[in-house]
């Protein structure tokens, strides 16, 4: 008879015994895409997912569908809806930015580029937040946090940013898969800022040695 016990991932083995982290990533990806058919929701939706990814990884242990229902009832509807319209309003002003830079008025082609490097650092600052483990108290502080880190580690926002690429990459040649794209999207942000966490952790061992060895 076969153990109902938990097999634990091994150190270096990416997706774990049987692929369930690969799967999990994909579950919850779905769920997200599913919780972002309202298009207002969609902010929420990967914060959420970020958050289940987050927990699975670090407790070794499998996602449930709801967990991920409970972490997105915990946004509040009011911070959902709040979140929601900031970025739509956020993207439309860049895309009637965008339009209006077009037009054939001087100057046009550099403020395009302008527009559109701001629009890409906003986006990359926006993921970041989704990926904050308390993003669930506040979109305001998470934001915050995420653009000190984005400053601080410009190499995890290039990472972000080619997943952001990549994904819609991969929608341009495939539609259909826009459904499943979520998944590794959020797991890359969740990859990359817990790859912050663990540096940070490591320089604290490391001053606590040091302050300890000099006692």
């Amino acid at each position: 008879m076969s153990s109902l016990a938990p097999q634990r991932r091994e150190p270096g083995e990416l997706f774990g015994p049987r692929f369930t982290l690969f799967a999990d990533m994909l579950a919850v990806g779905l769920a997200a895409a599913v919780a972002s058919l309202p298009l207002i929701t969609a902010p929420t939706a990967f914060a959420a997912a970020c958050a289940v990814l987050r927990r699975s990884i670090r407790e070794d242990r499998p996602v449930s569908m709801g967990e991920y229902v409970g972490e997105f009832r915990a946004h509040g509807p009011r911070r959902v809806l709040l979140a929601g319209v900031t970025v739509f309003a956020a993207v439309t002003l860049v895309v009637l930015d965008l339009v209006l830079a077009g037009a054939g008025l001087p100057g046009a082609r550099p403020m395009s580029w302008a527009l559109t490097a701001v629009a890409v650092v906003g986006l990359v600052v926006a993921l970041r937040a989704a990926g904050d483990p308390e993003v669930a108290r506040g979109w305001r502080p998470a934001l915050s946090r995420a653009a000190t880190r984005s400053v601080t580690d410009p190499v995890g926002c290039a990472l972000i940013a080619t997943a952001v690429a990549l994904c819609v990459a991969f929608v341009w040649m495939l539609p259909l898969l826009a459904l499943l794209l979520p998944g590794p999207l959020t797991f890359a942000i969740t990859a990359v800022e817990l790859r912050v966490e663990l540096a940070y952790d490591d320089g604290d061992d490391g001053d606590d040695v040091a302050v300890g060895s000099g006692g």
